[in-house]
């Protein structure tokens, strides 16, 4: 909060990025891929679960951990479509966390699976290219578009 300088009633001020320049063509263009990405892992994320359940399905070993992660990525597409949405609509504070989820969430995801004995090679790298689409947001969100339409906060 920050209070007004002709009285002393505090206004509260939302970070939100400039309209004019989220609408810009770059800046939609921008939000478009952001979108088709987030789609795009979707997808990915929830073939990897129906790979889970055919080989579990085939009389194959699959662990609780894989069954716990082929299940929770595909809801973590819902979240970033709600990030994604919010973004679009301007919100500073959702584009900040998309920016970040998108940089750590494949790092963490990678690094796990490459924990000796944690699940299989085929199983890495089915998960090693299901977060490929979040690079490409994070990538996406530090274009030169984005980051004039959300510039940093002092």
């Amino acid at each position: 909060m920050k209070t007004n300088a002709k009285n002393t009633q505090p206004t509260t001020t939302t970070a939100t990025a400039d309209p004019a320049l989220l609408n810009t063509p770059a800046a939609q263009a921008a939000f478009a891929t952001t979108r088709t990405t987030v789609k795009v892992y979707a997808a990915l994320t929830t073939a990897a679960l129906l790979a889970v359940a055919a080989v579990a399905a085939t009389g194959h070993m699959v662990n609780p951990f894989m069954w716990t992660r082929a299940a929770l990525l595909p809801l973590i597409a819902l979240l970033l479509h709600r990030l994604t949405a919010s973004t679009a609509r301007g919100s500073h504070r959702a584009f900040e966390r998309l920016r970040t989820i998108t940089v750590v969430f494949p790092i963490a995801i990678v690094g796990v699976d490459l924990i000796p004995g944690v699940c299989p090679w085929w199983y890495a790298a089915l998960q090693a290219l299901c977060v490929l689409p979040a690079l490409r947001i994070a990538v996406t969100l530090r274009g030169a578009a984005l980051r004039a339409a959300f510039p940093k906060k002092r």
